[in-house]
């Protein structure tokens, strides 16, 4: 009771007093009318903030289902995300394989034109040395009849041309003899 006492005197300076009898100051009225507000009031009020309750509680319920999907949805985005990774993966093994296949058949196929390209131009080169000699050799035996054909139309006589008949009949004579 002091302590109001002291409270009243500091505020009373102010022009603020405060009154410790309470039935002069209506404390009692004012208390019985608060209560009858809380009353009457806490069943409006209750009906009122128990729909709300409710309707937060639903969106609360409906936001929390929203999201489960959600995380689904996200899992199962990330479940496809990670099968195309797979899937792009394989797919750059495979073109790499490709490629590696196609530049070694290239390589193979190069290979196989050069040794057809050299060996056409070892038979070509061979044919060529062959022709040339063939052409050496008609030549040597077309000078080798010719000089021979100077030699003995220079050398033969008729007396030697005679021996050489005589002795050739006496050889198929002899040869039809047997």
């Amino acid at each position: 009771m002091q302590i109001f006492q002291l409270i009243s005197q500091e505020y009373s300076k102010k022009g603020i007093s405060f009154n410790s009898h309470f039935l002069e100051a209506n404390v009692l009225n004012i208390f019985i009318l608060l209560f009858g507000l809380i009353y009457v009031l806490k069943q409006f009020l209750g009906s009122i903030l128990l729909v709300r309750q409710e309707k937060v509680l639903f969106a609360i319920k409906e936001s929390e289902e929203r999201l489960e999907q959600a995380n689904i949805r996200l899992n199962e985005a990330e479940k496809q995300l990670l099968q195309t990774q797979i899937i792009i993966n394989e797919i750059i093994k495979e073109a790499e394989l490709t490629a590696q296949k196609v530049r070694q058949s290239i390589l193979e196929q190069g290979k196989y034109d050069i040794e057809k390209l050299t060996e056409s131009s070892k038979i070509s080169i061979k044919s060529a040395e062959n022709q040339v000699k063939q052409q050496i050799r008609q030549k040597i035996t077309a000078l080798a009849i010719s000089k021979v054909s100077l030699q003995l139309k220079n050398q033969m006589t008729p007396e030697i041309q005679m021996k050489i008949i005589d002795n050739s009949i006496m050889q198929l004579k002899g040869d039809i003899n047997i």
